[in-house]
């Protein structure tokens, strides 16, 4: 399974983000006015993302803006994991990521693991960064 997010006209903004802080690339990537629909689509859409697809750290997310009249209600119910090696990548990811966001679980040893945090990124995302317990 991989995530699909929907974005309130920032996709670019924030799949540039996460390349950047989970060290990824964008795989692919379509405006609205790229799209075989583009001619019919509003002047103020054709540069949003109709589809993109980020691959960092072996995973993929895929995203897009969401399409003229839908309303945007923001982001409830899950959250996008990560999982780093050690606690200083750990530490790496956390800070990159919560970069303009909120804290809402400082980074720290927690009794699963030796690293682990929740944050919203600057877009509102939800993320858990976490280290596997070292197996002995």
């Amino acid at each position: 399974m991989e995530a699909y997010l929907s974005f309130n006209g920032n996709a670019a903004e924030a799949l540039a983000f996460y390349a950047r802080s989970l060290g990824g690339k964008i795989l692919f990537s379509m405006t609205f006015g790229e799209s075989p629909m583009g001619k019919d689509t509003p002047e103020a859409y054709k540069g949003k993302i109709m589809h993109a697809t980020l691959e960092a750290r072996g995973k993929q997310i895929m995203a897009s803006d969401l399409p003229p009249g839908m309303a945007f209600e923001g982001y409830k119910g899950f959250s996008l994991s990560v999982q780093a090696g050690d606690v200083k990548e750990g530490e790496a990811l956390f800070k990159a990521l919560s970069e303009g966001g909120k804290v809402t679980m400082p980074y720290a040893a927690t009794f699963w693991s030796p690293g682990f945090g929740m944050l919203e990124d600057k877009f509102g995302v939800p993320w858990m960064v976490n280290v596997a317990q070292p197996q002995g």
